[in-house]
């Protein structure tokens, strides 16, 4: 073969033979490599989140579909939720699952209720679910209002389906019997009155709203009420009391008929009239006492409402009556135990409504003052009954 021959043949294995493909083969090669790694880490990857999956996320029995009961109780933690999720067998990892719902920003959401939640459930499913609350709930809401008699109470709670009737929760607030581990209802059965009392418990359940488990007794509701009474009645309460002369209980009285005579802007001064009466040996005369027994709250009482036979007559009995007349705010003790400083050193003795529409009230130191302030108003207080339709 001549040199030239030699030299073409060179230069077409070159650009069309084995040459070539050594090119190609350069070029691709490290595509090939770069995919091939990362089949082999994309494996490895799958294969760790299958691991992490059937370990930690994946449901405990994705074919079991048997409904469990699952409660979450007001005020748990996310935590105590977690390990109840895992020892009840519906989740796999509690850890996991508090990681979770905190990074799904979920663990502030969760809520109290009983849920039916299966085995086969995802982990986000039964966060979701809990989140939702579309469970039944184990807790609900009553409110005790300042101002209440027991019997309205009772009456709400059967309205709002919390007591199917109000016949054992008042025949319980009626003797408190039941209640005397509290060292104030035990102090005020030993006062000896108790037997006086429409209800032993009246202006013991301290006006709230408060949160009781759904299946609450009529004595849970009315422990639940009394243990707060204590919180309204701190020791420095105690001490202004002592310091007046007066018990618990007589404050209690004297400020469950303050919350009926008065707005909130008076009941210092209301207090101020009645500490001035009471440490002159005068009656009370409290029209509200009168309403507690009949029921009706009338401006403008009759001669027979002025003489009617019971100690809760503050017409006709002195001193305070046997015991409150309705829950006292916290605002309404307050002005119990701490009266209007001006008002108890000027003397003021007495007070009656102006127009009933305002509230306002009209206070004055002498009977003739007082007089002619009933007699100014005194049309205008009929005149409101009549249109209640109150005799």
């Amino acid at each position: 073969m001549k040199k030239r021959d030699t030299y073409r043949s060179v230069r077409d294995e070159r650009e069309y033979g084995p040459y070539w493909y050594s090119l190609l083969w350069r070029l691709v090669r490290p595509l090939l490599i770069l995919a091939g790694s990362l089949l082999v880490v994309i494996g490895i990857l799958s294969s760790a989140w299958n691991w992490v999956y059937g370990e930690y996320l994946a449901p405990p029995d994705v074919q079991n579909q048997t409904q469990i009961g699952f409660t979450v109780e007001s005020g748990q933690s996310l935590t105590r939720v977690a390990n109840n999720l895992e020892a009840a067998g519906l989740i796999r990892n509690r850890t996991v699952f508090k990681y979770y719902c905190d990074f799904a920003g979920m663990g502030q959401k969760i809520q109290s209720g009983s849920y039916l939640l299966t085995p086969a459930m995802t982990m986000t499913q039964i966060a979701e679910q809990l989140t939702m609350g579309d469970g039944n709930p184990i807790v609900r809401n009553i409110t005790l209002i300042p101002g209440w008699t027991l019997e309205e109470f009772a009456a709400k709670l059967v309205s709002d389906g919390v007591l199917p009737d109000s016949a054992e929760f008042l025949s319980l607030c009626r003797t408190g019997e039941q209640f005397a581990d509290y060292y104030y209802v035990a102090d005020m059965l030993s006062a000896g009155n108790a037997a006086q009392r429409r209800y032993a418990l009246e202006g013991y359940l301290s006006p709230n709203t408060y949160e009781v488990y759904v299946t609450a007794t009529a004595e849970d509701i009315i422990r639940r009420l009394l243990s707060q009474t204590e919180n309204t009645f701190p020791v420095d309460r105690q001490d202004l009391a002592d310091e007046l002369g007066y018990t618990m209980d007589e404050i209690l009285t004297l400020a469950s008929i303050i919350e009926k005579e008065a707005k909130e802007e008076d009941f210092a001064k209301v207090s101020a009239v009645f500490h001035n009466r009471l440490r002159q040996g005068m009656k009370l005369q409290s029209d509200v006492t009168i309403h507690y027994v009949t029921g009706q709250r009338e401006m403008a009482l009759d001669e027979d409402d002025l003489h009617l036979a019971s100690p809760y007559n503050t017409y006709v009995a002195a001193g305070l009556p046997p015991g409150p007349i309705c829950a006292p705010s916290e605002a309404a003790i307050q002005a119990a135990l701490e009266p209007d400083a001006e008002y108890v050193a000027m003397n003021y003795l007495y007070f009656c409504a102006a127009e009933p529409e305002s509230g306002r009230l009209v206070f004055s130191r002498t009977l003739a003052d007082h007089e002619r302030a009933v007699e100014k108003y005194a049309q205008l207080w009929r005149e409101y009954d009549e249109s209640r339709g109150v005799n």
